[in-house]
């Protein structure tokens, strides 16, 4: 299975920041560490917190889920850059997100001029327009142009 390069990995770090304790993100959910929202069951796990050791981790195990969303969903080569963006893009939103959009049209039809447009679409959480999101979809995008196949 295909894996985010680890630029990958620090560009979701970057946007999803870290925290050692659980917070509820613009988009209303309970998070910790790199972006990962904690399920009912797991309140107990985080009640005292976690360092960023074991935020790490738990963003290397939440990434396969994005992952394995993009190479179900995308049947066409990408570079790494377009991989990790479209990563970045899936594990900020949801696989759903990925699949009903069409960002993945574009991608699928192999149109990759038009992605980074596409992608700087989805800057709504929460049904307002965020600067983080729009920062974040821009890095993607950037990311996203890189021309290089390895």
């Amino acid at each position: 299975m295909r894996h985010v390069t680890e630029e990958g990995i620090n560009l979701i770090k970057r946007f999803e920041g870290f925290s050692s304790s659980v917070y509820i993100c613009p988009a209303g959910y309970p998070t910790i560490g790199y972006g990962h929202v904690v399920r009912d069951d797991e309140n107990h796990l985080f009640a005292e917190g976690i360092n960023k050791e074991e935020c790490e981790e738990l963003l290397r195990q939440d990434v396969h889920w994005a992952e394995r969303g993009v190479l179900k969903l995308i049947d066409v080569p990408l570079t790494e850059g377009q991989f990790d963006s479209l990563v970045s893009f899936t594990f900020n939103l949801g696989s759903g997100a990925l699949q009903r959009s069409t960002l993945r049209r574009k991608v699928n039809r192999e149109e990759h001029g038009d992605v980074p447009v596409q992608l700087k679409r989805w800057v709504w959480a929460g049904g307002r327009k965020l600067k983080g999101l729009k920062m974040r979809r821009n890095a993607e995008a950037n990311i996203y142009s890189q021309e290089t196949f390895t």
